[in-house]
């Protein structure tokens, strides 16, 4: 399929026309007034559908590099290499990108240089504080992309704490477009709206009255066709009290907010969300913990233990997505438990429609995804103990279920027929995950083994729909990270897909990353390449992928490259930036003349067909 290059700009936008049609023949609600031009907010529209009735740029020329994060050496290096920060999305409209910026200062917290080296050293209060959020307006000029004005907020992030819960991954700050204003993340679970022409803000909305610097907003803002404005937030234990606000107490509050046009703030609790779930006090399913009883489960008769729950709340970087009818979609999860995790859909009025279990819904374990090892074999590697019972997952030796983690990026998608997706995390799957489909009375309906941390892109056509998300299989032993144990033996890297699903969640096509030289561009654009450092290629780092009016899916890759693949799985074009091992995990936009907005290692990105 030909990538279009259009100089006229009318010729981009697809006709809504096609896609009114389209919905009428299959009756199917395919959203066409949904999508508006640009890219206003996480995955493009209030469905998180990842799609824009434009054709995209092919991307020939970079036409803009800018640095949005400068802290990016110092985060690296206090994680062994790798850059655990999520970003927001650049948001597009007309000749203006809005983007977040971060300056202020940089205070190490994790001297060891190693995957968790920050426990017990709070790092939240010692770094991430002194780092200031700021929102750009970027505008268009003379080909040249100037800073129009700037916006700094008061927003913090959630600490991380004395344990596992953030890992040192830094929580999402994420702005959304709605009217003529730019909604921006504030302290203390407030927001700031702020005029999109002057970057002046006309009110500080905040639905708590006063300000506690233990309330947090928790992921990006979200914006439903109305102007209305929806977010989570939460309340921790502060950690200057010595307690870790993660393992140590229970989570304080925890909440749905959704703001009017009009700044008239409503807001529910998660405990009204979610009244079914067992009370914070309460017992919940765990996992087996203790090595010495490697391979799992320990038995095929034994009960991994139980945890204490935590009361449910919000994860930490979940966009709140809304389908036409009004439904708000959110995910829950118990404070001390992600397996204890729900799909949420709240009404227009924020009263409780329904809650569905991500628990128990997955018979893909042993046997399935984790070989059961043979009786002559009983510590064959990466295998679950000899006569376990087919299909449980060996960390719990019951069946499988999604988690909502807080290290991850992963939203709600709402499909064209109404049914939703949910990314989540299984560990049993070599730390990847399962992309959860329920239908629009919260039944569940189909999974698929899926590559993690993602919100997936929907590209309607015909009378159905396809989905596409990363699929990468990471090195990590398949259920445990004991390394001196040979039942933990590392899985060979790779391989790295970007997957098309059908609307039944199988796959249509697979995209695999074969690039195997590490590129290096140097400031007078030469290229340097070291070849055959990756023989099985490189991770695909996008968290959000994107598709044009032509069905053409964007992604970002480890690799340095940029890739537009199309809805056959072929190959249309690529263009290298930088390499970026160990990059953060960034979703791309769309703008409403087809350029691309891309992030690699703390800067933007713009490519397309020309330079202006």
């Amino acid at each position: 399929m030909r990538m279009r290059s259009v100089p006229n700009f009318s010729r981009r936008v697809l006709p809504l026309v096609v896609l009114t049609i389209a919905a009428a023949t299959a009756g199917m609600m395919l959203f066409a007034h949904e999508l508006p031009l640009g890219w206003p907010q996480w995955a493009q529209n209030p469905q998180h559908t990842g799609m824009v009735q434009v054709y995209g740029q092919t991307p020939k020329h970079q036409l803009a590099q800018i640095v949005y994060d400068p802290f990016v050496a110092q985060e690296q290096a206090e994680q062994g290499g790798s850059l655990v920060v999520h970003y927001q999305v650049p948001l597009v409209e007309g000749n203006h990108v809005y983007m977040e910026f971060k300056t202020g200062n940089w205070v190490p917290c994790n001297p060891t240089g190693s995957w968790y080296g920050n426990i017990g050293n709070l790092c939240g209060p010692n770094a991430w504080n002194q780092e200031i959020w700021n929102e750009k307006d970027l505008v268009w000029n003379n080909g040249q992309l100037d800073t129009n004005w700037t916006f700094q907020s008061d927003w913090k992030p959630e600490p991380d704490g004395d344990g596992y819960n953030l890992g040192g991954w830094e929580p999402v700050f994420h702005a959304v477009l709605a009217g003529g204003f730019v909604y921006v993340p504030g302290f203390g679970g407030t927001i700031w709206k702020v005029n999109k022409k002057t970057g002046v803000a006309v009110s500080h909305i905040n639905p708590f009255g006063s300000i506690d610097p233990d309330t947090f907003v928790a992921g990006p803002l979200s914006a439903d066709s109305l102007g209305n404005i929806y977010y989570n937030v939460m309340k921790l234990e502060d950690p200057a009290s010595g307690t870790d606000p993660w393992y140590g107490s229970d989570v304080l509050g925890a909440w749905l907010v959704k703001v009017s046009p009009e700044d008239e703030a409503t807001m529910v609790t998660y405990a009204d969300l979610v009244p079914e779930a067992p009370l914070g006090t309460s017992s919940c399913p765990g996992w087996f913990y203790d090595t010495s009883t490697l391979p799992w489960p320990p038995s095929a008769n034994d009960v991994a233990p139980t945890f204490l729950c935590g009361s449910q709340r919000p994860g930490v970087n979940v966009a709140p997505a809304i389908a036409p009818d009004g439904t708000i979609y959110t995910l829950s999860r118990a404070h001390y438990d992600p397996l204890v995790s729900y799909l949420v859909a709240v009404n227009r009025d924020l009263t409780p429609k329904w809650q569905a279990s991500l628990q128990r819904r997955l018979d893909d374990g042993c046997g399935v995804l984790v070989p059961i090892a043979p009786a002559d074999n009983p510590n064959q590697p990466n295998s679950c103990r000899a006569g376990t019972t087919p299909g449980v997952d060996p960390t719990t030796n019951d069946l499988g279920s999604g988690q909502v983690i807080d290290q991850a990026s992963s939203t709600p998608t709402v499909l064209p027929d109404g049914a939703i997706l949910v990314p989540a995390w299984t560990f049993y799957s070599a730390t990847r995950g399962h992309l959860m489909k329920f239908n629009s009375h919260g039944k569940f309906e189909a999974s698929y083994d899926f590559g993690w941390d993602t919100t997936p892109a929907v590209y309607p056509h015909g009378n159905t729909y396809s989905i596409v998300l990363k699929d990468n299989h990471y090195d990590a032993g398949t259920y445990c990270f004991d390394s001196t144990n040979p039942i933990c033996t590392p899985l060979p890297p790779g391989p790295y897909y970007i997957t098309e699903l059908n609307a039944n969640l199988k796959p249509q096509w697979k995209f695999q990353n074969t690039t195997t030289d590490s590129c290096t561009r140097y400031p007078d654009g030469s290229i340097s390449c070291i070849p055959n450092t990756n023989p099985n290629g490189f991770e695909w780092c996008v968290n959000a992928p994107a598709i044009d009016a032509e069905g053409n899916v964007y992604a970002n890759s480890e690799d340095g490259n940029i890739y537009v693949i199309d809805q056959h799985g072929k190959l249309v074009h690529k263009l290298f930036l930088n390499l970026a091992i160990g990059a953060a995990y960034t979703p791309l936009s769309i703008g409403p003349d087809g350029k691309i907005y891309t992030q690699n290692d703390g800067q933007l990105f713009v490519v397309g067909d020309k330079k202006e």
